[in-house]
């Protein structure tokens, strides 16, 4: 289990028994650094991007399905790498938004809520302000 900030779930269960799971900031430097390696020109850098990304996060009971990013490159069609890649991007937005995704979101409340018709004295308060009245009885 990870922890941290908004720490939430750390894996995606798939709906043939395999998991994806939330990948540290060491394993996705290592997957791209992999990447690099794997690709021979800028037209192959997301594939082997997303197949490396894939080796590390794609387990089945706990264990990683590959060994590697070329493992994966053999085994599996450029969609259904693609469509997992996706997944796993969309997974690990959800459960750790970046600083930016949270700065957004408040400024459309913030706008939302600036533009909203509203008074000061609206509701009970409404009454002219006036001399407020004098009390009576002993003071404390």
């Amino acid at each position: 289990m990870r922890a941290g900030v908004g720490a939430g779930r750390d894996r995606l269960r798939l709906e043939d028994g395999r998991e994806l799971r939330l990948l540290s900031a060491l394993e996705v430097l290592q997957a791209r650094r992999e990447a690099e390696e794997l690709a021979q020109n800028e037209g192959e850098r997301a594939l082997c991007a997303n197949a490396c990304l894939l080796a590390r996060a794609l387990e089945k009971r706990g264990r990683p399905v590959f060994d590697s990013g070329r493992a994966v490159l053999t085994a599996m069609g450029v969609r259904e790498i693609g469509a997992l890649a996706g997944r796993w991007a969309a997974f690990d937005q959800a459960e750790n938004p970046a600083p930016e995704d949270g700065e957004e979101r408040a400024l459309a409340l913030k706008k939302a809520w600036s533009t909203r018709l509203m008074s000061a004295f609206g509701g009970a308060c409404s009454g002219r302000l006036g001399p407020s009245p004098q009390r009576s009885g002993p003071r404390r």
